[in-house]
């Protein structure tokens, strides 16, 4: 069968099993996604419809790439009698875009609807400072982004707030006593603007199959054969999720490997995958173990390593790479030492012809990226610290909130976020008793400015209406005043307006879809695109695409470098050991570096064929 030329004999035999439940155990570099795709294109060319097939990713480029690869190979064959047409694809998503698809074809049964507001992370820390102040609880002393982070580990275990008090208000004033006072309010905030957050996506998508049997039946109808990437990381939710809707034709295929196990600190649980032939025992098991992205020193190496994890199943990684570079170890004094050295290598690296692109440089947490870019500066070497996501930024933040705002009214988040952008003169008495519904007893002058902005939104909301996505934000960015208050301004000014143009740019890829649905697509994608996504806006927009890429190991998820400098590698830093936490679990546990109270170890990488989980 021309379909499974270029595979080798255990991606055929994952290719080829058809019926029932299979784990493929995938070692990085070993073409998961390649044996996906076609495994897809050929439950297509065995007669099954595209659209009963789904497959779900971890991360949006992923989700990206597996769209696009098995589209290729499904319109290249000219084998496939089929016609393929927009509504008959394989369903191709992340776990939270599924979510958002499940949640509004049945809105109304949770009181939503469609244009339900997506809160990003920053917006949900904001709703809990906001619920602390209201509860006369002191933000400094109760940090919002670790209330938020209990909430979020707390609805990844499929918790909900009463379940969380019933545990934590008896503790007294702690971080779990006040999250058990802050939960419940936090949720009336979100459903009075219409809102959920990103857990929700999970737990309401669930929720909606787990207590409405015909919802539930329609997806199992529908998806038929199920298919889910990196399931050694799902957490709870996701893993009840996947469990509903394959329990009626036990048609799952899961991709995963324990020894790649990265997400323990949001909620993954790495028994999902252990346990994968207890809950399927007529499971079909297959081992992917030839990698062809590294050499045979970069796998020599990680072998080593992976050897180390206590709880795992026995694979050895191949190849029939070249044996390759070594791998360069440098034991610096300090972090300044370190990042002197990765900046003068990097300068030297794209002396000798080298694409400033192709470097990357890890490490465990944000704070370590001060160090390196002063260094950086210092050698003058070009770099992106991978963190910043372009969706984050103030300006382009603006602009989607005028979006939801016209929308989704009831978003008061939104309301709060741009009813003085740019200023109108409205102040914050006058904003909280339009909160109210005062907005009679409002001065004249004042009303009339509330009024012209009401009614802007109401501009926006037909726009949307009638318009192509591109140009209702083109629209927003004329009618609201931004544009000509930013080309009034400095420099900084100016470039703020180009990454707002930069989005109307983005929202053409919209532009084919039906109205409104377009609108809808581009706002789904503003609440959900990740770090990496800023690395593509940034090529697509020409700044920095040249550039050394600084990021955090979980960041680097799916990317690829051809020169990786790994950086912290220390006790309790690189593995990481959370403050407050005495013991490492057996799957956290791995090779000790060596200790000094001076003297800390750095491991470099030099010269790899990629890294992290990828094609």
């Amino acid at each position: 069968m021309k379909h499974l030329e270029g595979l080798n004999e255990k991606q055929k035999e994952a290719v080829l099993q058809k019926n029932g439940p299979v784990l493929i155990i995938a070692g990085a570099g070993a073409g998961k996604t390649k044996t996906i795709a076609h495994r897809i294109l050929h439950l297509i060319k065995e007669g099954v419809s595209p659209e009963n097939i789904l497959a779900i990713t971890f991360t949006n480029k992923a989700s990206k790439e597996m769209r696009e690869r098995v589209e290729k190979i499904i319109s290249e064959d000219k084998n496939l009698n089929l016609p393929i047409s927009f509504t008959s694809k394989p369903f191709v998503s992340t776990f939270h875009s599924l979510g958002v698809h499940i949640i509004k074809e049945n809105s109304k049964l949770i009181g939503l609807t469609r244009n339900f507001s997506i809160m990003d992370r920053s917006d949900s820390s904001k709703l809990v400072k906001e619920c602390l102040k209201d509860l006369d609880i002191d933000s400094k002393q109760f940090e919002p982004n670790k209330i938020l982070n209990i909430i979020s580990r707390e609805k990844g275990d499929l918790k909900s707030p009463s379940d969380y008090s019933a545990e934590s208000e008896k503790n007294g004033y702690t971080l779990q006593a006040v999250t058990a006072k802050v939960w419940p309010l936090y949720e009336q905030k979100l459903s009075k603007e219409k809102a959920l957050d990103f857990d929700d996506l999970l737990l309401k998508s669930y929720n909606l199959l787990k207590n409405n049997k015909d919802v539930l039946e329609h997806y199992q109808n529908l998806w038929k054969y199920i298919h889910i990437d990196e399931y050694q990381d799902t957490n709870k939710v996701q893993y009840m999720t996947a469990k509903l809707l394959a329990q009626k034709n036990r048609n799952i295929c899961v991709v995963g490997d324990i020894d790649q196990s990265i997400y323990s600190w949001r909620g993954a649980d790495i028994q999902n995958i252990l346990s994968f032939e207890e809950d399927y025992p007529e499971a079909k098991v297959i081992l992917l173990e030839q990698n062809y992205r590294s050499t045979q020193t970069i796998l020599a190496v990680a072998n080593e390593v992976i050897k180390k994890n206590k709880l795992r199943r026995e694979k050895n990684l191949f190849t029939k790479n070249v044996e390759g570079e070594k791998v360069s170890f440098l034991k610096a004094l300090n972090e300044i030492e370190e990042a002197k050295f990765i900046a003068k290598k990097s300068q030297e690296l794209i002396g000798s012809g080298v694409d400033p692109k192709e470097i990357a440089v890890l490490y465990r947490a944000n704070f370590q990226s001060r160090a390196l870019e002063e260094a950086f500066l210092t050698e003058s070497v070009p770099y992106q610290v991978l963190g910043t996501k372009f969706f984050e930024r103030k300006e382009v933040k603006d602009v989607i909130s005028f979006l939801r705002a016209s929308v989704n009214p009831e978003s008061l988040s939104d309301l709060k976020r741009i009813i003085n952008v740019p200023v109108r003169g409205i102040g914050k008495v006058t904003i909280l008793k339009i909160f109210e519904g005062k907005k009679n007893e409002l001065p004249a002058g004042v009303k009339e400015k509330v009024n012209s902005f009401f009614n802007l939104l109401e501009r926006i909301k037909k726009e949307t209406e009638e318009n192509k996505p591109s140009e209702v934000i083109k629209f927003i960015i004329k009618e609201s005043g931004l544009e000509l208050e930013l080309q009034k301004g400095n420099e900084e000014d100016k470039e703020r307006l180009e990454n707002m143009r930069e989005l109307a740019t983005l929202a053409i890829k919209y532009d084919h879809f039906p109205k409104p649905e377009g609108i809808e697509k581009l706002i789904e994608e503003s609440a959900l695109a990740s770090d990496q996504d800023s690395l593509d806006m940034s090529a697509r927009a020409g700044k920095n695409e040249n550039a050394v890429k600084l990021m955090t190991v979980h960041a680097s998820k799916g990317l690829e470098f051809d020169y990786v400098f790994i950086t912290g590698l220390e006790e309790d830093l690189f593995p990481h050991q959370p403050v407050g936490k005495d013991e490492k679990t057996p799957e956290e546990t791995g090779p000790r570096p060596l200790r000094g109270h001076h003297r800390r170890t750095r491991a470099l990488s030099s010269r790899p064929a990629g890294f992290g989980n990828g094609r």
